[in-house]
């Protein structure tokens, strides 16, 4: 495998000089920093054993400019992982990069997909070295942090559905004091947390691994990584399949896509309540939507009134539940959980929902996880300073969208007061040298909603888009659907595209 992996030093294609966010200064700095990368290359070791990256999974590092005007400047470290390709050497196409979206997600673990024998993956697992990689900000690579973890993961928190003025005003109080948190703890690295610069680094990554042009899956917060990609280096991209589709209009990112989340999330809840009510002789919850949904306020106003086990309450509850409208592996586990608190058994809800205080790496990973979502929706884009406008289109949107808008609402408002530069956000489109990108996305996606596909699908041109109908678990790519895997591995192994748009049929509905 080494013989097959070791990072040649390949000169990194020239930069597109007409492209996106940044000028010449950044073009430059990605240029310098590609070149002395794909000259040092990566030292492959075995991971570190509490890492739970299985061998012959392997991890190195590489320094990138914190800021790529200044390349020679201050540097900060990405860390990664590959597995070689489990074909001949005759059959490897190169490396396959993945990012499983957030932002704030970590990309290591997709090498166990091979170690695991995934399935859905062993076409492709021949043909490619499977890399993931920490982005900037993210775990084993250089972090950051906005607060105390173990203060991060504390419950109960307040209901996110404000009652009066005086709630709102707290939630605003906290999330003024989270954004001076962030640049208490971080605040160097803030102005640099944008997706233009992950970009640049995902092209240095490319450079050091020998790989003189980029194969790349990316799944949801993935998407806007790769589409902002595309608009950098046009010319770099061999193959890109992007997977439930982050909405990259200008007019959208960050802050109308999520309000559009709220819309697509309710109509994802009622798919689901719509589920449980079909299975009420296993889940005995309620036999219609409507019941299922008076249930729903019932346990939620348990909780506001007396946290269970002291330490869930609304926040927590919809953390928790949020799960089923996000993946349709959720819908079994999060009923079943359910069904047990309303037969009785009050304490496997709480041990499901409740924050583990015990578990602090994991609390680690989720603070640093928020931490990076916030820094980066924060300074890709413009967004709102006055609270009018936010408590304004959140409280239309709550009245008929309930589940998740006052919640998503508070998550984040840092961004109207935070303290490093803002936008603008790049205007992803096609430039020269761009081969067809593969576009996948379900109907009724709640987390990136179906309007994302098509504004990406118009904006890459001779891209294709495979829509799969009447479903919408996020993460297409991942759940088994012929008319979907098959034309991924299409795409990844030969370049095959359809000659136009293709709709598939949904995949198996879980079963109770």
């Amino acid at each position: 495998m080494a013989g097959t992996l070791i990072a040649g030093a390949i000169a990194a294609p020239t930069a597109s000089a007409s492209s996106g966010r940044g000028g010449v200064l950044e073009e430059r700095g990605v240029k310098i920093a590609a070149e002395r990368a794909a000259h040092k290359g990566v030292t492959w070791a075995d991971c570190p054993a509490d890492w739970g990256l299985p061998k012959p999974i392997q991890c190195g590092t590489v320094t990138v400019p914190l800021d790529y005007q200044r390349p020679n400047g201050r540097q900060i470290t990405i860390t990664v992982d590959r597995i070689g390709n489990t074909g001949t050497p005759a059959e490897r196409q190169g490396a396959l990069f993945y990012n499983p979206g957030g932002p704030g997600g970590s990309g290591l673990r997709f090498p166990t997909r091979v170690t695991g024998k995934n399935p859905i993956w062993a076409n492709v697992a021949k043909a490619y070295d499977f890399v993931g990689f920490d982005p900037r900000g993210v775990g084993r690579s250089t972090p950051i942090s906005c607060v105390d973890p173990q203060e991060f993961v504390k419950a109960p928190k307040a209901d996110p559905v404000p009652d009066s003025e005086a709630d709102k005003r707290a939630q605003r109080k906290l999330a003024a004091e989270y954004a001076d948190g962030c640049a208490e703890r971080s605040g160097w690295m803030l102005p640099h947390m944008t997706t233009a610069n992950t970009a640049r680094d995902l092209d240095v990554l490319r450079a050091a691994l020998g790989e003189r042009k980029l194969n790349f899956l990316g799944v949801s917060y993935g998407t806007y990584l790769g589409g902002v990609y595309a608009t950098l280096f046009p010319g770099h991209v061999r193959r890109m399949v992007v997977d439930s589709v982050v909405n990259p209009s200008r007019q959208k990112i960050w802050y109308q896509a999520n309000l559009d989340q709220d819309v697509a999330f309710e109509m994802r809840w009622n798919d689901w309540k719509a589920w449980v009510a079909a299975n009420d002789a296993t889940y005995k919850i309620g036999d219609t939507p409507a019941k299922v949904e008076a249930q729903w306020q019932k346990l939620r106003a348990a909780a506001k009134k007396a946290p269970l086990g002291g330490v869930v309450g609304p926040a927590e509850l919809t953390s928790f539940f949020q799960s089923a409208p996000y993946y349709d592996s959720s819908w079994a586990p999060v009923a079943r959980i359910w069904s047990k608190y309303v037969a009785g058994d009050v304490q496997a809800l709480v041990d499901a929902a409740a924050p583990d205080l015990s578990d602090t790496e994991g609390n680690a990973r989720a603070e640093n996880g928020n931490a990076v979502y916030t820094a980066v929706e924060c300074a890709d884009a413009k967004w709102p300073t006055d609270w009018r406008r936010w408590d304004r289109d959140n409280t239309r949107l709550h009245r008929d969208y309930p589940f998740m808008t006052w919640a998503n609402a508070w998550m984040n408002l840092p961004c109207a007061t935070w303290s490093t530069r803002q936008g603008p956000a790049v205007d992803v489109k096609s430039g020269k040298g761009l081969p067809g990108v593969l576009i996948v996305q379900a109907e009724r996606d709640a987390a990136t909603p179906v309007g994302g596909a098509y504004e990406l699908h118009k904006r890459l041109k001779g891209s294709r888009l495979i829509m799969e109908k009447n479903a919408g678990s996020h993460g297409v790519t991942g759940i088994a659907n012929a008319c979907v895997n098959q034309r991924v591995d299409a795409y990844l192994l030969s370049g095959a595209l359809d000659d136009r748009n293709v709709t598939c049929d949904p995949h198996a509905v879980p079963k109770p």
